[in-house]
């Protein structure tokens, strides 16, 4: 089984623990390789929620399962902790694991796409300007936002800016997207779970540019009267599961609830 490794930029803890999973792989039969050169059958992340989005970007090329070892923060989309790696291995190995599917998220500028597994951020450039951004659902102007930006998430990336911006935790076995403004300066500043085939515009409506990412990835600036088409990805992301939690024991885990 061929294993491609993401591993966090930077921190010494990520580098030693990336050569010790390396060093197990290889002990109990199994093979690391470069996804640039030969594709993987898993894609392992080591690292925060950062590092699984980057190495969600590979899976989906490759259309492989990701399964990421947390060395962040929060880590809710990591499924393993550091101290159990050699038992991971062997049930990767041996298959003793299931998958899940995780919906995605794609966003449209000037005929390229990129697609992400936590949100589409339409924000300001300009930090002492607000963003005049409209809205169309489905071919229908909706509302033109005064903001700081907008986020379009997926309910896995609802616990990341979206939420910090205000917007629901949505359990990520639900398929919708959350259309969450920030700091919106409109009389409407709610958020919005729509359902997942909905199809959204946002136009940039007057003479200050904004950028859009994708999973933190930048797909550049737009101007007065460009816009960026998002709607739900044609493929979903596939994550590895070694146990199965509810989304409200992970989210009492993670914010210390208990």
């Amino acid at each position: 089984m061929k294993f491609s490794l993401e591993v966090r930029h930077g921190p010494e803890n990520a580098r030693v623990f990336a050569e010790t999973l390396s060093e197990s792989i290889t002990l109990l039969g199994g093979e690391v390789v470069d996804s640039r050169e030969t594709a993987p059958d898993l894609v392992l992340a080591v690292g925060g929620d950062g590092t699984m989005l980057a190495g969600t970007q590979q899976a989906l090329i490759h259309d492989v399962p990701i399964l990421g070892f947390n060395l962040g923060t929060m880590g809710f989309l990591a499924e393993a902790e550091t101290d159990e790696v050699d038992e991971v291995v062997k049930r990767l190995l041996t298959a003793e694991y299931e998958i899940v599917e995780r919906m995605t998220v794609t966003a449209t500028v000037n005929g390229e796409s990129a697609t992400g597994v936590n949100d589409v951020v339409v924000e300001k450039v300009e930090s002492q300007r607000l963003t005049h951004l409209d809205v169309s659902v489905d071919g229908t102007h909706f509302l033109t936002y005064r903001a700081d930006g907008l986020i379009v998430a997926t309910p896995t990336g609802s616990t990341a800016y979206s939420f910090s911006a205000g917007g629901p935790l949505i359990d990520p076995e639900l398929s919708a997207l959350i259309l969450t403004p920030v700091a919106s300066h409109s009389l409407f500043d709610r958020t919005l779970v729509l359902p997942p085939q909905t199809k959204l515009r946002v136009r940039v409506g007057r003479d200050r540019p904004v950028k859009v990412t994708v999973d933190k990835t930048d797909m550049g600036h737009l101007g007065s009267g460009e816009t960026v088409d998002i709607e739900r990805g044609s493929r979903s992301a596939r994550f590895v599961k070694l146990r199965r939690r509810p989304f409200t024991g992970l989210l009492t885990e993670k914010f210390g609830l208990a």
